[in-house]
């Protein structure tokens, strides 16, 4: 089973054990995915599925321990030092987080135990299945590097192992005869330095010599939100590229909303048929988090972009977020003969209001803009073909 899209320019997003014996694996293309195995089932993804998921598995982590950085949405540091008189040691904190993970929300997660993140995160890939043509061969569940023993664990790891080790670094790795961890760690840092650079050299040869100081560190605010499609076909016309700029814009904003942020700047990604990629971004006058206020920005920037090529992907990205401020009101506010179109009008804000309100009640496709109804076709929010894996 492959799960992300199916079509000629679709993207792996997760496979099954089965799968990954034939080689798929995530952020592959499709294409190739299919050849490396034709009987594979392909499905759609469902990111609110999976969204719900997550906060359930959040929910239980924080009974453990307050002090938790998520990575992703199925993944997260947790520092577990001030817990260890109720619960016990952490891989006994680990294994009762994984076995009531199972049994609250029926998946199995693997842990890594360590002093550092860096070694937690490494042993927790140490502790995933195996993937067998008859399925996945079941892993230790937990894994634990003991304090002090940590070179011991990371030097006979490939090279590649480390965090900001890419196919363009490891090549550049390889002309110095480094394949393993351990080669890094016994290299002079001057040595790796002239090769990566400064600061990727120091960090590497920190990392393989397991020096790690970066704490657990909760809360984070996020620094951008974004949404991206990858069409079947390239699209020239500007009016469909606008019907999903409205699409998009809408989603963003409601994002920000839900998470009681404005952004402050607003961009957008074109990736033409030539797989050439350009980024444009314009920070407006006041932060916003409306749909309309998004769209008309996005709108603003793609009509000064040439589509000669015809457009592969495109993007609508909100970044410098900032809580939510509350608004002085305007003369035009109170009178009531503004520019109708105007995002900043609070009557415009009581109906991104509306909007949120039914869509909690009635579900995301209960109601959107009216650019996206099709004759005779019920309103659908989100495009039916409209997938972040393509």
């Amino acid at each position: 089973m492959v799960v992300g899209g199916a079509g000629r320019r679709g993207v792996v997003a997760a496979a099954s054990y089965e799968a990954r014996f034939y080689g798929v694996r995530s952020a592959m293309p499709s294409t190739q995915a299919r050849r490396l195995c034709p009987n594979a089932v392909f499905l759609d993804g469902d990111h609110d599925y999976y969204r719900d998921l997550s906060t359930q598995i959040m929910d239980i982590m924080a009974r453990f321990t307050p002090l938790i950085e998520p990575l992703s949405l199925d993944e997260a540091f947790l520092d577990v030092t001030s817990g260890r008189r109720l619960f016990g040691s952490g891989s006994a904190i680990a294994a009762t987080l994984r076995q009531t993970i199972f049994d609250e929300v029926g998946l199995w997660c693997s842990a890594g135990v360590a002093a550092t993140k860096f070694v937690a995160k490494l042993a927790s890939e140490r502790a995933k299945p195996s993937a067998s043509r008859a399925g996945p061969v079941p892993g230790a569940g937990v894994f634990v590097v003991a304090p002090g023993r940590e070179l011991e664990f990371l030097r006979p790891l490939p090279a590649r192992a480390l965090w900001g080790v890419g196919p363009a670094t490891m090549t550049k790795l390889e002309r110095l005869g480094i394949t393993t961890v351990g080669d890094i760690a016994d290299m002079p840092v001057e040595r790796v330095v002239s090769v990566v650079g400064k600061a990727s050299g120091q960090h590497l040869h920190n990392l393989a010599n397991a020096r790690d100081d970066r704490s657990v560190e909760p809360d984070q605010r996020a620094k951008s939100i974004s949404q991206e499609q990858t069409f079947q076909f390239d699209l020239h016309d500007r009016g469909d590229l606008g019907r999903h700029l409205v699409r998009m814009s809408d989603s963003v904003a409601g994002r920000l909303r839900r998470a009681g942020l404005q952004a402050r700047t607003i961009s957008i990604k074109v990736r033409f048929g030539d797989f050439s990629t350009i980024t444009r971004s314009l920070t407006p006058p006041s932060s916003t988090d409306s749909g309309m206020g998004i769209s008309q920005v996005a709108h603003e920037l793609l009509d000064k972009v040439d589509l000669g090529k015809g457009v592969r992907l495109l993007g609508v990205g909100a970044s410098g977020l900032e809580e939510e401020q509350h608004e002085q009101l305007t003369l035009d506010d109170a009178m009531g003969d503004a520019n109708t179109n105007d995002p900043s009008r609070s009557d415009w804000k009581l109906a991104d209001e509306a909007v949120d309100e039914i869509r909690r009640k009635f579900g995301i496709d209960s109601i959107g803009p009216a650019v996206l109804a099709k004759p005779g076709e019920r309103l659908a929010a989100r495009d039916k073909n409209e997938n972040p894996w393509g």
